[in-house]
């Protein structure tokens, strides 16, 4: 499947079509932990995520959090 990440194109051939927004997060290999998913312009909150279903040409903005900051 085919969905636009971040503003770019990218290509999931290996998910199912009954892929889900977990099933996406695990082909990106983020840490469910610090990552906040919008799918097609809504939040998806972390309990959704399982039962979400995701089609070809979704868009999706992912923010992945990290950690840091000045150390002493």
């Amino acid at each position: 499947m085919q969905f636009i990440i971040n503003g770019q194109s990218r290509e999931f051939a290996a998910l199912p079509l009954s892929a889900t927004v977990a099933d996406l997060i695990g082909s990106l290999e983020l840490k469910g932990d610090r990552v906040a998913i919008e799918h097609n312009g809504s939040i998806v909150s972390r309990a959704e995520w399982g039962t979400t279903a995701i089609q070809q040409g979704d868009r999706f903005e992912i923010v992945h959090f990290v950690g840091g900051g000045a150390g002493e």
